[in-house]
């Protein structure tokens, strides 16, 4: 599929693929040669969810594609209960796409598909960033501890977005970022998808669980380089996690990002970007 170059994700038009019976919703940014990188996205995100800056900076040399999984946002069907289907779909849809290796860049529940992707398919993927994420079965990943209840309460009591109080910190350095972040997600005013349902939301909820009391993952045999990032102090899913992710899987790199949570590789874009597409390159 021939498309023109677009630089800017602001104004990438929403397209469309289908796979399996349904159309997924995908926005494609950056220069058409080289590897993609192929972003998939945290709890309830859909592709108006990634920080501008991260996917532009990217962008900026490497081919970027975003998308909504099966049942998120602007794709159709419905979420599934596991992160192993989710992962089915995903390689279903870089197939569609006529990608046959591709990069991956997964954050939070992103990482856990870009995990399964990566052991189910290895010849798919060149390279893996894994943020804000953990490995299956390992206490702190796929758990809800009370300090994310209790986040989660006070926005659903407030009415207001949870995510600055459960992706950054509650530091002077935080709020300011969490602020600068929040309106960056906003920068795209047109041509926006649905937000996830609740019931999508419900199923994500059991397949993160169900990520967190299976069975470890063979990371041993994910034999790809992979870059794994995190703040040091996560809310959602423990940072230990991330070191745990970096022990197991044999050509990974770690870094961990100061007076940062979950969201540090946003809050830390300006340093992330680089890193990334040095790993990348």
């Amino acid at each position: 599929m021939t498309q023109d170059t677009i630089l800017n994700s602001s104004s990438a038009p929403t397209r469309y693929q289908s796979v399996d019976g349904a159309d997924f919703a995908y926005r494609d940014v950056g220069p058409r040669e080289g590897t993609p990188v192929v972003f998939l996205h945290h709890f309830t995100a859909t592709i108006d969810d990634w920080d501008p800056r991260v996917v532009d900076g990217i962008a900026s040399q490497r081919r970027v594609i975003v998308f909504d999984n099966r049942g998120v946002g602007g794709s159709e069907g419905r979420v599934p209960a596991k992160v192993d289907a989710m992962a089915g779909d995903a390689i279903a849809f870089i197939r569609a796409l006529g990608l046959d290796q591709v990069d991956l860049f997964g954050f939070s529940l992103g990482g856990f598909v870009a995990q399964v992707i990566a052991a189910r398919e290895p010849d798919l993927v060149r390279r893996i960033v894994l943020t804000g994420t953990g490995p299956a079965g390992f206490k702190g990943v796929g758990t809800f501890n009370r300090r994310l209840l209790a986040d989660s309460l006070r926005g659903a009591i407030t009415l207001t977005n949870p995510k600055p109080l459960l992706f950054l910190t509650r530091t002077a350095n935080g709020e300011a970022a969490a602020c600068a972040y929040m309106s960056r997600l906003h920068e795209r005013t047109s041509d926006r998808v649905k937000a996830t349902s609740l019931r999508g939301a419900v199923a994500q909820l059991g397949a993160i669980g169900r990520w967190g009391a299976r069975d470890p993952l063979d990371l041993s045999a994910v034999t790809h380089p992979a870059l794994v990032a995190n703040g040091e102090d996560d809310r959602m899913v423990a940072t230990r996690g991330s070191f745990e992710l970096a022990y197991q899987i044999p050509n990974a790199e770690l870094v961990i990002y100061p007076d940062a949570g979950h969201g540090g590789v946003f809050q830390h874009h300006d340093r992330f970007v680089p890193k990334v597409l040095e790993f990348l390159g």
